[in-house]
């Protein structure tokens, strides 16, 4: 393990800051679009990226990715590094980063969401907070629960992957 320069940080084999958000939280989002983090993840957030989190929508589900600023600064390098001649790949780009928004952690945990995005999310009043690691999904809880059994099935049916066949869980 070494520690990164700037900020005491671990830092894994890769290079890249650890970060690791892990389970599922029911929260609620106010009527200014507001949403409280969880007290769990707060500090991890402080320290990662000064409070300062990316939101963007997410290509294949109903839901909002959101990242530590950091987190996101990775993805954005490497998106920005895919030749944009391609169309599907300018597509993605187009997505991805043209609805990335920058929003600050304020003193109570909480964040604005953007209208564009909520809607996107069809973000109402309850929503579900799922860690993945390197960043949060954000679903309506409504999208959350019809989407939730269709992932199960899913899941333990049908073709496994060759990257997952090798996972021992």
């Amino acid at each position: 393990m070494q520690y990164s320069g700037v900020k005491w940080k671990k830092v894994v084999e890769s290079g890249y800051p650890m970060l690791f958000f892990r389970g599922i939280n029911s929260i609620s989002v106010d009527p200014k679009g507001r949403l409280a983090i969880p007290k769990r993840y707060r500090d991890t957030i402080a320290e990662a990226s000064e409070n300062q989190l990316i939101a963007t929508i997410d290509l294949h589900s109903p839901c909002l990715l959101i990242y530590t600023l950091d987190e996101w600064e990775i993805i954005e390098r490497k998106l920005m590094s895919l030749p944009n001649v391609d169309p599907k790949t300018r597509e993605v780009q187009r997505l991805l980063l043209g609805h990335a928004t920058e929003m600050e952690m304020d003193a109570q945990g909480r964040v604005l969401l953007p209208s564009l995005l909520r809607d996107h999310a069809r973000l109402d009043k309850d929503a579900i907070l799922l860690g993945q690691g390197n960043k949060f999904e954000l679903w309506s809880q409504e999208a959350w629960d019809a989407s939730r059994p269709e992932m199960l099935v899913s899941a333990s049916a049908g073709q496994v992957s060759e990257s997952l066949a090798s996972l021992s869980l």
